[in-house]
């Protein structure tokens, strides 16, 4: 059985190298990756080429950054993170640049997300990134829920967008808890936590289902409703190997960096960082906040969890 900070380290390297390796294939359909890749293929990754992480993980280390120094969603650290982070090139979307580029600039957060996103984006944008508060807080799940609540809404304040990052979270924090996985209990618990219409639906249907025949039911897009419980499925299916995980996610198309991210993080949180494949570990970019750091914040991560446990 995999220790606790094997699955910190887990979680947060399982989460760069699957969306590493989604990133190339980013916006293409389902069938053209089966004939490019196929997904199977892509994952055993043979060529060894860097693995460049996208936003998704850059932002997660954000995420896990702010939680080191306050101990909490604290909103205005985290914006902090995400600002001090940025990179455009990673491939944020337009709201996101126009929103860190005018806090960058001295704006309050508060309100430029209000102008910029009127209503609040429903994207996947606060799940992709949220799974460092499922580690942190995985010991209380009604803190995970509200945490990641607060993690979201600094640009996602939709219900559909904090309730995607509320579930991801909670998934996260779930298999951690699980020595084995039990699916029943599993997808029972985040059911009992979904609190939108869009995300109860399919968590109920889920679990009348057997989680691989599920992958693929609720989207691939952009958006909450149409990929968090896609990346839970992807996990759920093949919860005892990590590349088939992620294999499953490629193998859905379109927003699939997101998906795979979202599925790394989850398996890796559940099988440690002993269970994903070493040359893809390897593989991962090494630069200033790349695979070695990744392994030190989780490790600072894991630290801070039981300073304050």
């Amino acid at each position: 059985m995999p220790s606790l900070l094997d699955r910190f380290r887990g979680c947060l390297l399982g989460q760069a190298v699957a969306d590493g390796l989604g990133a190339p294939w980013e916006g293409l359909p389902a069938d053209l990756i089966f004939v490019k890749g196929p997904a199977e293929k892509i994952v055993q990754h043979a060529s060894g080429e860097v693995l460049q992480y996208t936003d998704d993980t850059q932002m997660a280390i954000g995420v896990a950054e702010a939680l080191i120094k306050a101990g909490r969603i604290d909103q205005d650290v985290l914006i902090q993170a995400f600002v001090a982070n940025y990179e455009p090139d990673r491939g944020y979307g337009q709201g996101a640049r126009r929103l860190l580029s005018a806090v960058a600039e001295g704006g309050d957060w508060r309100e430029l997300v209000q102008s910029i996103l009127p209503g609040g984006s429903f994207g996947n944008g606060g799940a992709m990134r949220v799974a460092p508060v499922g580690l942190f807080f995985h010991n209380d799940l009604d803190r995970v829920a509200h945490e990641a609540a607060l993690s979201a809404e600094v640009t996602h304040a939709h219900p559909l967008g904090i309730d995607g990052a509320r579930l991801l979270a909670l998934a996260v924090a779930l298999a951690i808890r699980q020595s084995e996985f039990e699916a029943s209990m599993f997808f029972s618990e985040l059911h009992a936590r979904a609190e939108t219409e869009e995300f109860q639906w399919q968590l109920a249907t889920i679990q009348k289902l057997d989680p691989l025949d599920a992958i693929g039911m609720f989207g691939n897009s952009l958006e909450a409703h149409r990929s968090v419980v896609t990346a839970i499925a992807c996990f759920a299916a093949s919860p005892r190997d990590y590349s088939t995980a992620i294999r499953y996610a490629i193998g859905q198309g379109d927003d699939v960096d997101t998906l795979a991210a979202m599925a790394g993080a989850i398996s890796g949180a559940h099988l440690g960082i002993g269970q994903i494949p070493s040359r893809l570990v390897v593989a991962l970019e090494n630069d200033e906040k790349g695979r070695d750091y990744l392994g030190q914040l989780a490790s600072q991560l894991h630290e801070r969890f039981q300073e304050l446990a």
